[in-house]
């Protein structure tokens, strides 16, 4: 299979082990940069057996390339509103507020919302907000925006804060767990290499009922009311993490896909 990798990504410090896994494994690559400026893909690639892997701006124009395969899992079942309707009662925030980012939306006194982008998760990273830092943080968005998605149409996800322990990432390839890491520890809760037994089981039975594409990430954390899944995210452009195996990650999609 033929990889075709963005370079400049800047905001992924573990970004960089791609190119040390695919040498290691001895597999076909190139190097593509994408700025504010690009509208297209310019290549001249004569192979279809292509998978992207960079920003959520590569992944959403390698899906123009019908002919590719697997090419880009952007879009489709990825969307909330659609995984969050087979997964039910499992996912953290089932019950969320879409709004416009320019838009106010109403708040108690006191009140703390998690708050994150609604299709494009890589718009900023969701957390809780106050009313003062949430219309501070949109007021200054607006002014200097960082992207063009993020504007005053953007649609987002307001939900009641839940509380958790720890989160990891989960990355599937035809139905099987490949990878697995915990990205985040909350409180004092103690560090852990590996996930939990626990965690895996949960990740299988939500595979089981449904799975989202041939290839995708699940965020799942160990929240008080068990084990949920955060969110669901296009492999495409997910982020990697030091304690897990990138080069497991590809050395599936090259079995899988090659098939």
């Amino acid at each position: 299979m033929y990889y075709l990798i963005q370079s400049n990504i800047t905001k992924e410090p573990h970004y960089d082990r791609i190119f040390t896994a695919l040498d290691e494994l001895g597999l076909s690559y190139d190097k593509i940069e994408l700025y504010r400026t690009t509208k297209q893909l310019e290549l001249s690639v004569d192979r279809k057996d292509v998978f992207v892997c960079g920003s959520v701006k590569l992944a959403r124009m390698a899906k123009e390339h019908t002919d590719w395969y697997p090419g880009s899992f952007y879009g489709g079942n990825h969307l909330f509103e659609v995984y969050s309707e087979r997964y039910k009662g499992h996912v953290l925030n089932g019950e969320i507020e879409v709004f416009k980012f320019g838009e106010p939306i109403s708040w108690s006194e006191g009140e703390q919302k998690f708050i994150k982008p609604y299709k494009n998760a890589k718009l900023f990273t969701g957390k809780l907000f106050t009313q003062l830092k949430w219309e501070d943080f949109v007021k200054q968005a607006l002014l200097a925006p960082k992207t063009p998605l993020l504007n005053e149409n953007a649609l987002m996800q307001a939900s009641v804060p839940k509380a958790i322990s720890k989160e990891a990432r989960l990355w599937i390839i035809g139905g099987q767990i490949v990878a697995s890491a915990y990205y985040k520890f909350h409180g004092n809760v103690l560090f852990e290499e590996h996930v939990a037994e626990e965690g895996i089981r949960f990740a299988k039975r939500m595979i089981q009922q449904f799975e989202v594409a041939e290839a995708f990430v699940m965020d799942i954390c160990l929240s008080e009311d068990g084990w949920k899944i955060v969110e669901v995210n296009c492999i495409n452009s997910a982020g990697f993490y030091p304690n897990m195996s990138v080069k497991a990650v590809f050395k599936a999609l090259e079995i899988y896909f090659s098939k």
